[in-house]
């Protein structure tokens, strides 16, 4: 198994490098060079596998023996050490056909976790065995800054910054970045958006100069192990809901901003997974959702909603999709996100589109339908959804269809968004490791979203802790 990019200038890349490498050096993002294939007969023999075996087993396909096996193992079991469910992501059934998948079980009660926790521990291995002092930058809509500093936070050659969006993430996702008090760690509250950040960041890896000097890792799903470790939980949910339903085909509805999740379960699927329909869940930011309509890639204007995680115009791993219905032609990718630079939009043609709606359903949730599923079903069944759940529960209502299972991804526990769930007027107890937050001190600094300023920063952070 080789990494290759999306652009086309960059090939035969290893694992280890490529986990390294993040953003490919030519500003595309990597991709397995050939998608490993999964039979029929494999697919029984992962069925009654554990998480932690089944992890195990997908990673074996990607990793090119690069770990050794019982190192690999005791990574994986490390990762996952943390998780409050033995089970890690636990299915549970809403009603009939409709089965949440519980993704928020880790230790900063979010989906991201799961292939976070495991990164924290590679970049951890990685750092030991190659000798390299690490400097890992991310940008969060919310989740990734805590997951990613929870997975590395305190770990010897390690330092991570996190730039998230100033006063547009939950009062949870930001403790949980800016208690931290372990030195390794910079919080950055950026003023603008999560788009603002993400845009220094893919600025800052496209700058080679930059990235060399400072050794910049990326946690961000624009690096493909955190797409890989993210497909596990669409075999194992499938594996649980054919265990009880006999249903020989499921399909997923997916909340989704940066498009990494569901790119997750359209790699699955091209593994060989029994997956009918992926469904787009998106908020009033729909710029996915148009494009299945429309055929046309374009941000509109920013809305601040009560799924802040999803408030993002530009996803990025749209383009790991391009690259595949488009043929795996790099060139065409090349030229197209090049475009997209310049212009500010994109589009295929009328035979891509139909390609694209053959494997995509979209809806856009409003904020009333968000806070009217919430309460709907608390109200059925005493079942509180976050409100990204919740957009994930209405899309699979509007666009899954009569006959299909469907698994619908619960990214977060709601405690995380207790903004959102007040507005419902249901009252929630929050788990012991939230409460505890908000009797503690907060470390940050609030920045202009400048790519100079914050390259300042950066360099300030990292001269320090050299």
């Amino acid at each position: 198994m080789q990494y290759i990019s999306t652009r086309g200038k960059v090939s035969g890349i290893g694992f280890i490098d490529a986990f390294l490498m993040g953003l490919s050096t030519d500003g595309g993002l990597l991709v397995p060079e050939q998608i490993p294939a999964v039979s029929a007969d494999t697919l029984k023999s992962w069925s009654k596998l554990s998480y932690q075996e089944l992890t195990l087993a997908i990673l074996d396909l990607y990793t090119n023996n690069e770990i050794p096996a019982d190192d690999l193992k005791k990574l994986v079991t490390d990762s996952y050490s943390t998780f409050r469910h033995p089970e890690v992501t636990p299915v549970t059934k809403l009603k009939d056909k409709l089965y949440l998948l519980e993704l928020f079980h880790g230790p900063t009660f979010a989906f991201k976790d799961i292939a976070l926790q495991f990164m924290g521990q590679l970049y951890t291995y990685v750092s030991r065995k190659r000798n390299l002092q690490i400097n890992i930058l991310g940008a969060t809509s919310g989740d990734t800054g805590a997951s990613s500093i929870e997975g590395v936070r305190g770990k010897e050659g390690i330092n991570i910054c996190i730039l998230h969006p100033h006063g547009k993430v939950s009062k949870v996702q930001e403790l949980q970045m800016t208690t931290v008090k372990e030195d390794n760690v910079l919080n950055l509250s950026v003023h603008g958006n999560f788009d603002d950040c993400q845009r220094i960041i893919k600025d800052m890896f496209a700058d080679i100069d930059f990235k060399t000097k400072n050794n910049l890792c990326a946690i961000n799903s624009i690096n493909i192990v955190r797409i890989i470790a993210q497909t596990v939980y669409y075999f194992y949910s499938y594996f649980r809901v054919q265990e009880e339903t006999g249903a020989e085909q499921v399909s997923f509805s997916v909340p989704s901003g940066n498009f990494g999740d569901i790119f997750a379960g359209y790699l699955a699927k091209r593994m060989g997974l029994p997956v009918d329909r992926l469904i787009i869940a998106t908020n009033a930011n729909n710029i996915l959702e148009r494009f299945v309509d429309t055929g046309v890639y374009q941000p509109d204007n920013f809305r601040m909603t009560h799924s802040p995680s999803m408030d993002i115009q530009v996803a990025s791993n749209f383009e790991r999709y391009l690259y595949y219905v488009l043929g795996e032609d790099a060139a065409t990718i090349d030229t197209l996100m090049n475009a997209f630079r310049a212009e500010g939009s994109l589009s295929v043609s009328e035979e891509v589109q139909h390609k694209v709606r053959a494997e995509f359903g979209a809806y856009g949730v409003s904020n009333d339908d968000c806070l009217d599923t919430i309460k709907r079903y608390e109200a059925a069944s005493g079942y509180i959804l976050d409100p990204h759940s919740a957009c994930g529960v209405a899309a699979a209502e509007q666009r899954g269809g009569s006959e299909s299972v469907i698994i619908s991804l619960a990214t977060a526990h709601p405690a995380k968004f207790d903004e959102a769930v007040q507005l419902t007027g249901i009252k929630q107890s929050f788990p012991a490791e939230i409460s505890v937050l908000f009797d503690k001190p907060q470390r940050q600094t609030i920045v202009d979203g400048d790519s100079e300023v914050i390259a300042e920063q950066l360099e300030q952070f990292y001269h320090q802790r050299a």
